[in-house]
Protein backbone atom coordinates (compact mmCIF):
# COMPACT_ATOMS: atom_id res chain seq x y z
CA UNK A 1 0.00 0.00 0.00
CA UNK A 2 1.40 3.24 -0.69
CA UNK A 3 0.92 6.97 0.32
CA UNK A 4 -1.22 8.07 -2.66
CA UNK A 5 -3.50 5.06 -2.82
CA UNK A 6 -6.40 5.38 -0.89
CA UNK A 7 -7.64 3.08 1.48
CA UNK A 8 -11.01 1.93 2.70
CA UNK A 9 -11.67 -0.61 5.73
CA UNK A 10 -14.70 -2.66 5.30
CA UNK A 11 -16.05 -4.72 8.37
CA UNK A 12 -17.67 -8.14 7.59
CA UNK A 13 -16.02 -8.24 4.39
CA UNK A 14 -15.86 -12.13 3.61
CA UNK A 15 -18.99 -12.61 2.34
CA UNK A 16 -22.17 -11.18 1.48
CA UNK A 17 -22.69 -7.91 0.61
CA UNK A 18 -19.24 -7.33 2.36
CA UNK A 19 -17.21 -9.26 -0.20
CA UNK A 20 -19.15 -7.30 -2.91
CA UNK A 21 -18.29 -4.05 -1.70
CA UNK A 22 -14.95 -4.47 -1.10
CA UNK A 23 -14.45 -5.70 -4.53
CA UNK A 24 -16.37 -3.16 -5.64
CA UNK A 25 -14.16 -0.69 -4.15
CA UNK A 26 -10.70 -2.44 -5.08
CA UNK A 27 -12.28 -1.80 -8.85
CA UNK A 28 -12.41 2.14 -7.96
CA UNK A 29 -8.69 2.43 -7.51
CA UNK A 30 -8.31 1.54 -3.49
CA UNK A 31 -6.69 -1.04 -1.42
CA UNK A 32 -8.79 -2.86 1.02
CA UNK A 33 -8.20 -4.26 4.58
CA UNK A 34 -11.26 -6.79 5.20
CA UNK A 35 -12.42 -8.19 8.45
CA UNK A 36 -14.23 -11.70 9.26
CA UNK A 37 -15.08 -13.12 12.36
CA UNK A 38 -14.57 -16.63 11.96
CA UNK A 39 -14.31 -17.70 8.21
CA UNK A 40 -10.52 -16.99 7.25
CA UNK A 41 -10.28 -19.51 4.44
CA UNK A 42 -13.38 -17.15 2.54
CA UNK A 43 -11.56 -13.87 3.73
CA UNK A 44 -8.57 -14.63 2.35
CA UNK A 45 -10.05 -15.88 -0.97
CA UNK A 46 -11.72 -12.18 -1.18
CA UNK A 47 -8.03 -11.16 -0.39
CA UNK A 48 -6.67 -13.14 -3.43
CA UNK A 49 -9.42 -11.75 -5.84
CA UNK A 50 -8.76 -8.10 -4.93
CA UNK A 51 -5.28 -8.77 -5.23
CA UNK A 52 -5.73 -10.27 -9.10
CA UNK A 53 -7.22 -6.44 -9.19
CA UNK A 54 -4.21 -5.06 -8.98
CA UNK A 55 -4.85 -3.45 -5.60
CA UNK A 56 -3.52 -4.49 -2.13
CA UNK A 57 -5.45 -6.33 0.46
CA UNK A 58 -5.37 -7.84 3.63
CA UNK A 59 -7.86 -9.70 5.87
CA UNK A 60 -7.94 -9.37 10.12
CA UNK A 61 -9.88 -11.21 12.38
CA UNK A 62 -12.45 -8.99 14.52
CA UNK A 63 -15.71 -9.81 16.10
CA UNK A 64 -17.29 -6.44 16.53
CA UNK A 65 -19.54 -7.78 19.30
CA UNK A 66 -16.03 -7.22 21.58
CA UNK A 67 -15.52 -4.00 21.67
CA UNK A 68 -12.80 -4.27 24.39
CA UNK A 69 -10.89 -6.16 21.11
CA UNK A 70 -11.08 -2.94 19.30
CA UNK A 71 -8.01 -1.09 20.33
CA UNK A 72 -5.54 -4.22 19.95
CA UNK A 73 -7.60 -4.94 16.50
CA UNK A 74 -6.51 -0.83 15.64
CA UNK A 75 -2.98 -0.98 16.90
CA UNK A 76 -2.52 -4.34 14.50
CA UNK A 77 -4.14 -2.69 11.23
CA UNK A 78 -2.09 0.61 12.07
CA UNK A 79 1.03 -0.89 12.59
CA UNK A 80 0.81 -2.66 9.29
CA UNK A 81 -0.21 0.19 7.36
CA UNK A 82 2.86 2.10 9.28
CA UNK A 83 5.28 -0.12 7.85
CA UNK A 84 3.87 -0.36 4.24
CA UNK A 85 2.59 3.38 3.72
CA UNK A 86 4.23 5.47 6.52
CA UNK A 87 0.73 6.13 7.97
CA UNK A 88 -1.54 4.68 10.04
CA UNK A 89 -4.42 6.08 8.65
CA UNK A 90 -7.28 4.47 6.12
CA UNK A 91 -9.70 6.96 4.19
CA UNK A 92 -13.07 4.93 4.60
CA UNK A 93 -14.69 2.80 7.04
CA UNK A 94 -17.37 0.62 5.71
CA UNK A 95 -19.30 -0.68 9.44
CA UNK A 96 -20.71 -3.75 7.22
CA UNK A 97 -20.35 -6.43 9.46
CA UNK A 98 -23.63 -7.67 11.02
CA UNK A 99 -26.33 -11.05 11.93
CA UNK A 100 -30.31 -11.10 11.44
CA UNK A 101 -32.47 -11.92 14.09
CA UNK A 102 -35.95 -12.70 13.37
CA UNK A 103 -38.37 -13.10 16.29
CA UNK A 104 -41.64 -11.60 16.85
CA UNK A 105 -41.48 -9.19 19.91
CA UNK A 106 -43.11 -12.35 22.28
CA UNK A 107 -40.30 -14.38 21.82
CA UNK A 108 -37.19 -11.91 21.83
CA UNK A 109 -34.83 -12.68 24.59
CA UNK A 110 -32.77 -9.98 26.15
CA UNK A 111 -29.74 -11.91 25.18
CA UNK A 112 -31.05 -11.74 21.58
CA UNK A 113 -31.47 -8.00 22.09
CA UNK A 114 -28.18 -7.16 23.60
CA UNK A 115 -26.41 -9.12 21.32
CA UNK A 116 -28.26 -7.09 18.21
CA UNK A 117 -27.57 -4.02 19.80
CA UNK A 118 -23.62 -5.18 20.57
CA UNK A 119 -22.78 -5.79 16.62
CA UNK A 120 -25.08 -3.44 14.57
CA UNK A 121 -25.04 -0.62 17.26
CA UNK A 122 -22.34 -0.41 19.97
CA UNK A 123 -19.80 -2.13 17.52
CA UNK A 124 -20.37 0.46 15.08
CA UNK A 125 -20.40 3.83 17.36
CA UNK A 126 -16.95 2.30 18.96
CA UNK A 127 -15.01 1.23 16.30
CA UNK A 128 -15.70 4.38 14.75
CA UNK A 129 -15.01 6.03 17.51
CA UNK A 130 -11.85 4.65 18.26
CA UNK A 131 -10.71 5.02 14.33
CA UNK A 132 -11.96 8.49 14.00
CA UNK A 133 -8.55 9.59 14.61
CA UNK A 134 -7.25 7.48 11.88
CA UNK A 135 -9.81 8.60 9.36
CA UNK A 136 -7.61 11.28 7.08
CA UNK A 137 -9.76 14.50 6.62
CA UNK A 138 -11.68 14.31 3.69
CA UNK A 139 -12.85 10.40 4.18
CA UNK A 140 -15.80 8.96 5.14
CA UNK A 141 -18.11 6.55 6.78
CA UNK A 142 -20.30 4.30 5.15
CA UNK A 143 -22.96 2.49 7.84
CA UNK A 144 -25.18 -0.33 6.19
CA UNK A 145 -28.62 -0.26 7.16
CA UNK A 146 -31.63 -2.46 5.68
CA UNK A 147 -34.96 -1.24 4.25
CA UNK A 148 -36.47 -2.67 7.54
CA UNK A 149 -35.55 0.40 9.24
CA UNK A 150 -38.14 2.38 6.54
CA UNK A 151 -41.32 -0.22 6.73
CA UNK A 152 -41.79 -3.06 9.22
CA UNK A 153 -42.21 -7.14 8.62
CA UNK A 154 -43.19 -9.16 11.49
CA UNK A 155 -40.35 -10.75 12.90
CA UNK A 156 -37.82 -7.71 12.46
CA UNK A 157 -39.04 -5.53 15.47
CA UNK A 158 -34.97 -5.48 17.41
CA UNK A 159 -33.17 -5.18 14.19
CA UNK A 160 -35.08 -2.79 12.22
CA UNK A 161 -35.46 -0.31 15.23
CA UNK A 162 -31.34 -0.68 16.01
CA UNK A 163 -30.91 -0.01 12.16
CA UNK A 164 -33.08 2.92 12.36
CA UNK A 165 -31.06 3.70 15.39
CA UNK A 166 -27.87 2.98 13.04
CA UNK A 167 -29.57 5.70 10.61
CA UNK A 168 -29.58 8.54 12.88
CA UNK A 169 -26.25 8.13 14.33
CA UNK A 170 -25.28 8.70 10.76
CA UNK A 171 -26.57 12.04 10.44
CA UNK A 172 -24.68 12.89 14.01
CA UNK A 173 -21.63 11.72 12.29
CA UNK A 174 -22.06 14.00 9.36
CA UNK A 175 -22.97 16.68 11.53
CA UNK A 176 -19.97 16.27 14.07
CA UNK A 177 -17.34 15.27 11.81
CA UNK A 178 -18.22 17.47 8.56
CA UNK A 179 -15.96 20.41 10.23
CA UNK A 180 -13.15 17.82 9.03
CA UNK A 181 -14.88 16.90 5.30
CA UNK A 182 -15.22 13.42 7.12
CA UNK A 183 -18.63 12.41 5.28
CA UNK A 184 -20.97 9.86 6.48
CA UNK A 185 -23.54 8.29 4.44
CA UNK A 186 -26.62 5.25 4.87
CA UNK A 187 -26.82 2.48 2.54
CA UNK A 188 -29.64 0.52 3.42
CA UNK A 189 -30.55 -2.96 0.79
CA UNK A 190 -33.44 -4.37 0.37
CA UNK A 191 -33.97 -8.39 0.59
CA UNK A 192 -30.47 -9.57 -1.03
CA UNK A 193 -29.56 -13.15 -2.25
CA UNK A 194 -26.78 -13.85 0.36
CA UNK A 195 -26.68 -16.43 2.86
CA UNK A 196 -27.53 -14.06 5.72
CA UNK A 197 -30.55 -15.02 8.19
CA UNK A 198 -29.86 -18.46 6.87
CA UNK A 199 -30.11 -18.12 3.18
CA UNK A 200 -34.03 -16.94 3.28
CA UNK A 201 -34.36 -14.79 0.72
CA UNK A 202 -31.85 -16.61 -1.62
CA UNK A 203 -33.15 -20.24 -0.69
CA UNK A 204 -36.75 -20.07 -0.31
CA UNK A 205 -38.46 -20.11 -3.07
CA UNK A 206 -41.54 -18.72 -1.32
CA UNK A 207 -39.82 -15.73 0.13
CA UNK A 208 -38.27 -14.88 -3.01
CA UNK A 209 -41.47 -14.72 -4.58
CA UNK A 210 -43.03 -12.88 -2.12
CA UNK A 211 -39.81 -10.30 -1.92
CA UNK A 212 -40.54 -9.82 -6.04
CA UNK A 213 -43.87 -9.97 -5.90
CA UNK A 214 -43.38 -6.25 -3.34
CA UNK A 215 -40.66 -4.80 -5.51
CA UNK A 216 -40.74 -2.46 -8.36
CA UNK A 217 -38.09 -4.13 -10.47
CA UNK A 218 -39.74 -7.30 -9.86
CA UNK A 219 -36.93 -9.71 -7.88
CA UNK A 220 -34.70 -10.13 -4.80
CA UNK A 221 -31.80 -8.38 -4.82
CA UNK A 222 -28.41 -9.65 -5.19
CA UNK A 223 -24.53 -8.57 -3.62
CA UNK A 224 -23.88 -6.84 -6.89
CA UNK A 225 -26.79 -4.44 -6.77
CA UNK A 226 -25.27 -3.08 -3.32
CA UNK A 227 -21.91 -3.25 -3.88
CA UNK A 228 -21.11 -0.78 -6.08
CA UNK A 229 -23.67 1.54 -4.50
CA UNK A 230 -21.01 1.43 -1.20
CA UNK A 231 -18.26 1.85 -3.55
CA UNK A 232 -19.67 4.92 -5.01
CA UNK A 233 -19.33 6.36 -1.62
CA UNK A 234 -15.88 5.69 -1.67
CA UNK A 235 -15.03 7.83 -4.76
CA UNK A 236 -14.90 12.05 -5.24
CA UNK A 237 -17.71 11.86 -7.58
CA UNK A 238 -19.54 11.53 -4.37
CA UNK A 239 -17.92 14.71 -2.43
CA UNK A 240 -20.78 16.43 -1.40
CA UNK A 241 -23.32 13.59 -0.47
CA UNK A 242 -23.27 13.35 3.74
CA UNK A 243 -25.61 12.61 6.70
CA UNK A 244 -28.10 10.94 3.53
CA UNK A 245 -29.79 7.54 3.33
CA UNK A 246 -29.52 5.85 0.22
CA UNK A 247 -32.24 2.18 -0.09
CA UNK A 248 -30.69 0.37 -2.46
CA UNK A 249 -34.12 -2.25 -2.04
CA UNK A 250 -35.62 -2.19 -6.45
CA UNK A 251 -38.56 -0.12 -4.70
CA UNK A 252 -39.67 -2.61 -2.13
CA UNK A 253 -42.97 -1.29 -0.33
CA UNK A 254 -43.33 1.63 -2.85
Amino acid sequence: MNTKTKIALVTGGSRGLGRNSAIKIAQKGLDVIITYRSNKEEAEAVVKEIQSLGRKAIAYQLDTKDIRSFEAFIKTVGDHLEENTGSRNIDFLINNAGTALYAPIPEVTEEQLDDVVDIHFKGVFFLTQKLLPFINDGGGIVNISSGLARFALPGSSVYGSIKAGVEMLTKYMAKELGSRKIRANVVAPGAIETDFGGGRVRDSKEMNDMVAGITALGRAGLPDDIGGVVAFLCTEDSRWITGQRIEASGGMFL
